[in-house]
Order: structure tokens, then C-alpha cells, then sequence
């Protein structure tokens, strides 16, 4: 056999073609290296529908500037929820910790106005809230309505206690001097029930005017007010009418306290009268006994000495005696004696107790009466009766009892029942007789006075007839004599023209004997 002859083979020289893929493989790779390179953190928030969004084209925005989109959208595992998945920017990751909240921005309207109206061109996005801790998280929670303030707000917050919300609402006003200045950022019920804490944020500059003196109040609805001076209402503004508000103030000719630090509890007051009003120091309780009825009397209404208001009722209840077999009614008060000038007492070494059992003695007793004919609404009070019955104030057990007397109410169902027993005792069956008779009487001299009117107009009118004939023909008489060719007119005429030539000569009588008085004694000279 031949033996083979070996070739070695030619190099392998790389074509041209070659260059186009190798360039477009190494393109795809950098800008996968670049998009893996440039890809920011993936979170989850959890909204409660996903109305609005699209995987792919919501925006993720802060400040209306785009830091992320949504991925994917997925139902939670108990479907209660969805879960949508944004993927941020990676130059603003660090927008991922535990206090930044986000929210679904959308067209919305409410009582504290409109918003998101922008969206109805551009479609619905998710706002961010950027929080100020640095733990950070993947995992959120979103808001279904936008938050009232947002981080580095300008302002402070304030935490209130009220026994109550009222009409109160997330984004409610807070006024200072009709001036709205901040408004209700959160409110929770207290742990134990007893309460609600509401959250204010004020804004700067007027978070300065809230001061440790500073009083609270809810400025909700229209506040209204009956008194000697007529009907008062009082209100904020038409906005707290509708969804609720808050109003702050200091107390009137009161020192004013430091500059409230942010945090700081104050106690809400249901409404501007019991926030403003002067601190009265201890006030005295006491429970009053009544034997009469208490309707029209409400926990809340005044204890008047004198028309000053000097407390408040606290408490109506109602207790069986055995004995009597009848049932008392204990109002409980509570009054402030520096509203009496007896805090005096107790800086001069007495007690207000002491001062108070000796005018008892004297007289004092509270009693209840009337404060409006039209609502029936009563009040406790406290006056020197001197007429009542003596009586000392004591104790029982450790509530200190004050001595009562008989309400206006009673004593006008005594005066009503007084007068309805003299008009039960008027014989009204002899008045009705007697005056059967006088009715009849005056038929009787109607039917006279008829009779008399017959016989004047029978005998008497003809009479009267001839007269006024008579009477007329005097007055034609008496018109022929006044006429211009009457024969009596021209008498009288031709009379007066003698009297006035009489006249004339009689003149010139007396003007010649004024010039020649001697006439009368030689006569009138020869001419």
C-alpha cells in the first residue's frame, strides 16, 4: 500500500462578515450591563383597589417629577387587596423607608375641596410622601386619600383630648381669629375608650400664637346662644359649618404662657364659652333634695345666684325613700366659691363650708325656676329666702347636702290651683239667672222704645213738615227784600247818601270852629 500523504490544514482567517454580529452582541450586552446597571429597587404597596393603575404605565411621581413605574399588578393572597409592584428610579432609592407614604392621585372631591383634576388628562399616578427615617423597607401600605400635610411642611403639630369628635373631620380648619391656619391632619379613639385624640398641624408663622395658655375649642356648626340680650350665633366660617372645625385662642386680660413646643397636648372644649372661660380654682359639690319635678332640668345648666352664674349641674338622679314612700330627686351642683368672693375667707383663715353653713343659716337655699316660658328649660337658683323655714347645711357622709325650698313651678301650680278653687266656689247658675232677667228686661224696654219711635214719627212729623214749609216761605219773603230794586233797598240807599251829606257838613262844621273858636260867641263874621 502507498503510504497517505498528510496535509496540514490552513489557518482559519476570520471573514469580514463576522464583524456586524460580534458588534451587535457586544451593543446588547452593554445595554443590558446598563439597564441592570441603572435598574433601582423594586417595593410593594398594598392599595385597597387597583382602580386607575396599569402595569407599564403608571408613573411613580414626587414633586410631579417621575421616580418609578408600575410592574406588575397582583391580587393579595386573601384577595382582600392588591399588590402593585413599582420598581423606583436608582438615584432615588432611598426614597424606600419606613415613614414615606404613597397614595393614588385622582380626581376627587370632597368637603375640603377638589383635587386631582389634573389627572383627567394625564391618567392616575402614584404620589410619594418621602418619610425621615432610615430604617428602610420594601413593604407598604397605601393611603386611600391624600395626606393633609406633607414631610418639611413648614409648621408644628398638636395633639388634642376631647371627650367627643363632634362634626370633625381629616383636613378640617383650624382658625385663629377667623384666620384659617392649619388644619386636622389624623384623629384615633383613646386605648381605654374614654376619649379621641385629634391631630392639628399649624403652619408657620402662626404655629408661634399657640402658646402653653393657648385654649381649644370645637368650631363646629353654629353655635347658639339664648340670653337677655336675644339670640347670639356664633361660627367660623360657612367651611366649618359643613365639615367641622377647630378655633384657638387665649384667654381674655389673661398673662400669656411660652411658645408651645410641637407635641404638645391641650384639651379640646365643645364649644368657645367653656374654653375662654377663667380658671375658678376648686370648685365645691353639693347635692340639692328636691320634692317637685325636674323636668326642663339638663346636666350643663347653670346654678345662678343672683344673675351671676356662679356653677353647673352635674348630675340628676332619682332615690326611693322607704319611709315616705316617695321618691327624692338629688341634683348634684358644683359651685365656685371664687365666683362669690369666698376664696377671700380662706386667705383670712376661715373655710368656705363655714361661710357657707352661716349663710344658710341666714337664708340662702337653692331653689329651681324658669328660664325660658317657651323651651321650659329651668335652672338651680341660689338665694336668701328669708321666709323659708331654718335649716342647716350638713353632711351626708361625705357629700355635703344644701337645703332646698319649693320651685317657681310649683308655687304657680299652687297660685293655678288657688284661683281654680275660688272660681269653683262663684254661684254661677244665680249669675246666669240673674241675668237671664236682665236680658229680658232689655227686650221688654226695646219693645217700649219701639213703640215710643211709632208714636213720635205718627204725631210729630207733620208738625215738623208744617214748620220747614213755613220756614221756607220766610226765606223767599226775606229774599225779595234783599234784591237790588227791593222798594226797601232803595229807601236804605237814598238814607245813606243823607246821612253822608249830614256827615260832610257836620265836618266842615268842626273844621271851621277849630280855626275861628270865637264864632261861637260873635257868630260868623260878614264876608
Amino acid at each position: 500500500m502507498t503510504e497517505p500523504k498528510v496535509v496540514k490544514p490552513a489557518k482559519w482567517r476570520p471573514s469580514i462578515v463576522w464583524i456586524i454580529p460580534i458588534v451587535a452582541a457586544i451593543v446588547s450586552l452593554s445595554l443590558l450591563f446598563h439597564s441592570f446597571n441603572q435598574r433601582g429597587e423594586r417595593i410593594e404597596i398594598t392599595f385597597r383597589t387597583a382602580e386607575g393603575l396599569a402595569a407599564g404605565q403608571t408613573k411613580v411621581k414626587y414633586k410631579d417629577v417621575d421616580i418609578g413605574e408600575v410592574r406588575e399588578i397582583r391580587l393579595s393572597r386573601d384577595r382582600a387587596s392588591v399588590v402593585v409592584e413599582v420598581e423606583l428610579s436608582r438615584d432615588v432609592s432611598e426614597i424606600a423607608v419606613e415613614d414615606s407614604r404613597f397614595w393614588v392621585v385622582r380626581p376627587r372631591v370632597a368637603a375640603s375641596g377638589v383635587s386631582g383634576l389634573g389627572t383627567l388628562l394625564s391618567g392616575a399616578y402614584i404620589g410619594v410622601d418621602v418619610g425621615d427615617s432610615t430604617q428602610r423597607t420594601t413593604e407598604f401600605i397605601g393611603l386611600e386619600t391624600p395626606p393633609v400635610v406633607t414631610q418639611g411642611l413648614p409648621g408644628k403639630e398638636f395633639l388634642l383630648r376631647a371627650q367627643n369628635l363632634g362634626s370633625i373631620d381629616i383636613g378640617a380648619p383650624v382658625y385663629y381669629r377667623n384666620i384659617s391656619v392649619g388644619q386636622v391632619t389624623a384623629f384615633e379613639l383613646d386605648q381605654n375608650g374614654a376619649g379621641v385624640t385629634v391631630k392639628i398641624f399649624v403652619h408657620e408663622p402662626y404655629d408661634k400664637y399657640v402658646r402653653t395658655s393657648t385654649r381649644f375649642w370645637n368650631a363646629s356648626g353654629i353655635d347658639v346662644e339664648f340670653g337677655a340680650g336675644g339670640v347670639k350665633l356664633h361660627t367660623e366660617s360657612v367651611v366649618s359649618i359643613l365639615m367641622g372645625g377647630i378655633a384657638f385662642l387665649d384667654v381674655p386680660n389673661s398673662p400669656l404662657g411660652d411658645e408651645a413646643a410641637a407635641g404638645t397636648v391641650f384639651a379640646l372644649a365643645e364649644k368657645q364659652g367653656d374654653a375662654l372661660k377663667p380658671d375658678d380654682g376648686q370648685g365645691v359639690r353639693m347635692v340639692l333634695n328636691f320634692d317637685q319635678t325636674v323636668r326642663g332640668l339638663s346636666v350643663g345648666a347653670p346654678v345662678d345666684f343672683r344673675g351671676v352664674v356662679i356653677g353647673e349641674v352635674k348630675e340628676i338622679g332619682i332615690q326611693y325613700q322607704p319611709a315616705r314612700r316617695n321618691f327624692l330627686l338629688p341634683v348634684e351642683i358644683e359651685i365656685f366659691p371664687s365666683r362669690l368672693g369666698l376664696n377671700q375667707t380662706r386667705a383670712a383663715g376661715g373655710g368656705e363650708q363655714d361661710l357657707l353653713a352661716v349663710l344658710v343659716r341666714e337664708g340662702l337655699r337653692a331653689q329651681l325656676r324658669t328660664a325660658n316660658l317657651l323651651t321650659g328649660q329651668m335652672y338651680v337658683a341660689i338665694d336668701f329666702m328669708r321666709r323659708s323655714a331654718r335649716a342647716e347645711l350638713r353632711h351626708d357622709g361625705d357629700v355635703l347636702v344644701f337645703p332646698t325650698v319649693a320651685g317657681t313651678f310649683n308655687e304657680m301650680d299652687t297660685k293655678i290651683a288657688g284661683i281654680v278653687d275660688k272660681i269653683s266656689k262663684v254661684p254661677f247658675e244665680a249669675l246666669a239667672d240673674d241675668l237671664r232677667g236682665a236680658i229680658n228686661g232689655v227686650k221688654q224696654s226695646m219693645v217700649s222704645t219701639e213703640a215710643l219711635v211709632k208714636q213720635v214719627r205718627a204725631e210729630l212729623v207733620p208738625e215738623i213738615s208744617q214748620a220747614m214749609a213755613d220756614a221756607r216761605e220766610v226765606l223767599k219773603s226775606a229774599e225779595a227784600l234783599m234784591t237790588a230794586d227791593a222798594p226797601l233797598q232803595q229807601d236804605l240807599r237814598r238814607t245813606l247818601q243823607e246821612l253822608a251829606r249830614t256827615a260832610n257838613s257836620i265836618k266842615a262844621l268842626t273844621d271851621y270852629l277849630e280855626e275861628n273858636p270865637q264864632a261861637l260867641l260873635r257868630g260868623k263874621p260878614k264876608e
